[in-house]
């Protein structure tokens, strides 16, 4: 079993590892929103002339499972799951951000804004990264 760990974790790398975790964050949160639904929704108000919240949470959950389905691409050709991660995440950081300011639903809004936003900056950071080279394979003959 620890075998077929250390495979998984290999051919993930950071990224993916990254990617794996953030994607399964976002489709258990599309998920939440189906089953139970959010009592208040002040703060997304504005997203819920666009589309109902059941079709916010299928969006949620198609970019969760995108990028786990993009971790265990190689490098490079996992670029797809980073916008999906944050094309989630931005429309209801905005959302937050308009309910506290201009339009004053609710003055504590700009907490929940500041909190969408801290999660959209490890989505930033990692696109960028580059993973490190792999350690080289090595026999059998030189371990013992």
């Amino acid at each position: 079993m620890c075998r077929v760990l250390r495979r998984a974790s290999r051919m993930l790398g950071r990224r993916g590892a990254f990617l794996t975790s953030f994607g399964t964050l976002w489709t258990l949160y599309g998920f939440g929103q189906l089953v139970e639904p959010m009592p208040t929704r002040q703060g997304i108000r504005l997203l819920l002339y666009l589309m109902p919240l059941s079709a916010w949470a299928c969006c949620w959950i198609v970019a969760g499972l995108v990028a786990v389905a993009a971790a265990w691409l190689p490098e490079g050709r996992d670029w797809l799951a980073f916008p999906a991660l944050l094309l989630m995440v931005v429309p209801w950081m905005c959302s937050y951000v308009v309910s506290w300011w201009p339009l004053d639903d609710n003055p504590k809004r700009w907490v929940t804004a500041l909190i969408w936003a801290v999660a959209a900056v490890p989505v930033i950071v990692v696109a960028g990264w580059r993973e490190p080279p792999r350690p080289k394979r090595v026999e059998a003959a030189d371990e013992r």
